[in-house]
């Protein structure tokens, strides 16, 4: 027969041994404990815009812009009426459901129009992608641009849609030199986009 013979819990080979795992135990709970907030953090905040079903995920710690912050960033008569933006308010994201009617039928149309006017009226555009594209079954105008604004390269991603007799627009930008890092962030909210 074979026998064991268990230390006491108070002999001095088990006491360093208690210390450690707890030490390294509550290491471990905290370790869990941060990566599991980071997961949350990663994972952003679900927008819905107002009055629609219209949803997508914002970046990590992008927060609402103030109107005047909104006013001072887009400098033409009609901004976003909601933009949401990283601390530094260097990369954003406008997004409105705007009263004008856009049918599905009429996106190529739409494409070549919104396509001639803003090579028109955008200093230094130089289109990275301009087409008609499929998320989630609903068909939008994908205009993906770089362009001089006074004090900055910006780089863009504009999507268009037509909704419940609406269109559906969003304006994902950063400077270009911020761009690679927001990049994944933004094209991860971008792909989040629902319109139920």
């Amino acid at each position: 027969m074979l026998t064991f013979a268990l230390p006491s819990f108070r002999s001095p080979q088990i006491v360093p041994t208690i210390r450690a795992v707890a030490v390294y135990g509550r290491a471990w709970l905290l370790a869990c404990a941060l990566a599991f907030s980071v997961q949350a953090a990663l994972a952003g905040e679900t927008i819905n815009i107002p009055d629609s079903t219209v949803t997508f995920e914002a970046p990590t710690s992008f927060t609402p812009l103030t109107p005047e912050e909104i006013a001072a960033k887009y400098l033409r008569a009609r901004p976003p009426k909601y933009v949401i933006g990283n601390a530094r308010r260097t990369t954003s994201i406008g997004y409105d459901i705007l009263p004008r009617p856009i049918k599905d039928a009429e996106l190529e149309q739409g494409l070549d129009m919104f396509g001639t006017l803003m090579g028109r009226a955008i200093a230094n555009l130089v289109w990275k992608r301009k087409e008609i594209v499929e998320m989630q079954g609903q068909r939008w105008i994908w205009l993906e641009m770089t362009s001089s604004a006074i004090d900055t390269d910006i780089y863009n991603i504009m999507l268009i849609t037509p909704f419940d007799g609406r269109m559906v627009i969003f304006n994902f930008n950063s400077t270009k030199e911020e761009f690679a890092q927001n990049e994944a962030a933004l094209r991860a909210s971008v792909a989040s986009i629902r319109l139920k």
